[in-house]
C-alpha cells in the first residue's frame, strides 16, 4: 500500500514538473516571438567561420566599427550616435555573435581572442582598411585585445566605459548569468531565463544605466527586448564566462598599444567602476585620450550622446591622420 502511495506521488511529482517546464518553455516562445517581431533584423548578414553576422551601415567615408557590451546589440549605437556623426563617415556596426540577430557558431567559445579573431575576419571580409574600432563595456575588452593581438588591422581605438581587468566585484554584479555548465546554460535558456528576465527587466534596467534614467525607448529603439530571447540569453552568459579566460593575460599587453586610443568613463558608473577599469589605464597607453564626466553612468551613448559623438570624432581624426602618415612613409 505505502509502495503503491509513494508511486502515484512520484508519478503527480513528475506530472507537474513536466507542466511547469512546458509552461517556462511557451511563456519563453512567446516573449522571444514578441521580441523578434518588435526589433526585425535592419541590416545585412555574413558568413564568417561558422557565424552568421548581422551589421548595419551608414555613410560613407572613413571606417568606424562599433563593438556592443554583454548582453546588448548594435543598436546601442545605431539608434544613438549614428545619426550625429555627419558626411566623411562609414559606420559600421555588428551584433557579436549569438547577440541581437546574430548567430554564434557551433562550439565556439565566446573568449576574447576567439572573438576579436572573427572581428579581423569581418573587417577584412567588409575590405575596411585600418578603421577605428569603437567598443563599449565588454566590447571594451574586445576591441582592447584586438589592438593587442591584430594592431595592423586597425587604426586606433576608442573606448566606452571598457571592461580593461579581471575584477570579482563586476562577475558578482552578473552572478544569475555566470553558469559554467553548458548544458545548464541551454536548459535555462529555453525554461526560467527568459521569464525571469522579463520580471526583472527593470531593476536590471535601472541598475545599468543609474544614475542616469532607463532611455524612455530603449526597449525598442535602443533593441532592449532583443535580449530578451534564448540564443541572446546563452550567448551572453557564454560571454560572462569565457572573459576570465584571457583578461588578465590580455590586460599584461595593454604597454604593447601603440596606436592612437581613448577612453571615455562616467566616474558615477555602478557596473564597471572608474577607479579599477578606468583610472589605472592613464599609465598604461602611451598618448592615451582619457576623458572621465563627472556624474555621468555606464550607458554614455544614451546619456550624452554629442559628447559621446565628439570623443569618437577626435579619436577618429589622430587615428587616421597617423594612418595616413603611415601611408605616406611606405608611399
Amino acid at each position: 500500500m505505502l509502495l503503491s502511495v509513494l508511486s502515484w506521488l512520484f508519478v503527480g511529482l513528475l506530472l507537474l514538473a513536466v507542466i511547469v517546464v512546458s509552461g517556462l518553455a511557451l511563456a519563453t516562445w512567446r516573449i522571444a516571438a514578441k521580441a523578434e517581431r518588435l526589433v526585425p533584423a535592419h541590416g545585412k548578414f555574413i558568413e564568417i567561420d561558422g557565424n552568421r553576422i548581422h551589421y548595419v551601415e551608414e555613410g560613407e567615408g572613413r571606417p568606424i566599427v562599433f563593438l556592443h557590451g554583454l548582453g546588448a546589440q548594435l543598436h546601442h549605437f545605431r539608434h544613438t550616435l549614428f545619426g550625429r556623426f555627419g558626411p566623411g563617415y562609414r559606420l559600421i556596426a555588428l551584433d557579436r555573435p549569438g547577440s541581437g540577430h546574430s548567430l554564434r557558431a557551433s562550439g565556439a567559445t565566446g573568449r576574447l581572442p576567439e572573438q576579436a579573431q572573427l572581428v579581423r575576419r569581418f573587417i577584412e571580409e567588409l575590405g575596411l582598411e585600418q578603421p577605428l574600432v569603437v567598443g563599449h563595456s565588454l566590447g571594451g575588452a574586445i576591441a582592447l585585445t584586438l589592438a593587442v593581438e591584430h594592431p595592423e588591422t586597425i587604426s586606433g581605438i576608442a573606448l566606452l566605459a571598457p571592461l580593461t581587468h579581471l575584477e570579482t566585484r563586476v562577475r558578482q554584479s552578473f552572478d544569475l548569468l555566470y553558469v559554467r555548465s553548458r548544458l545548464v546554460r541551454s536548459v535555462m535558456a529555453y525554461t526560467v531565463a527568459i521569464p525571469a528576465s522579463l520580471k526583472y527587466a527593470e531593476p536590471t534596467m535601472k541598475f545599468i544605466f543609474a544614475p542616469q534614467a532607463v532611455a524612455d525607448d530603449y526597449m525598442i529603439g535602443g533593441g532592449g527586448w532583443l535580449g530578451l530571447r534564448p540564443a541572446h540569453y546563452h550567448a551572453t552568459s557564454t560571454d560572462v564566462v569565457a572573459v576570465e579566460q584571457d583578461l588578465d593575460r590580455i590586460a599584461q599587453r595593454y604597454g604593447e598599444i601603440a596606436m592612437p586610443a581613448g577612453i571615455l568613463f562616467g566616474t558615477a558608473d555602478c557596473v564597471i567602476g572608474i577607479a579599477d577599469h578606468g583610472e589605472p589605464m592613464r599609465d598604461r597607453i602611451k598618448g592615451l585620450d582619457f576623458e572621465a564626466v563627472d556624474g555621468l553612468g555606464h550607458m554614455p551613448q544614451f546619456a550624452e550622446p554629442e559628447r559621446v559623438t565628439a570623443f569618437v570624432k577626435r579619436i577618429a581624426e589622430r587615428a587616421f591622420a597617423v594612418r595616413s602618415l603611415s601611408g605616406a612613409d611606405r608611399a
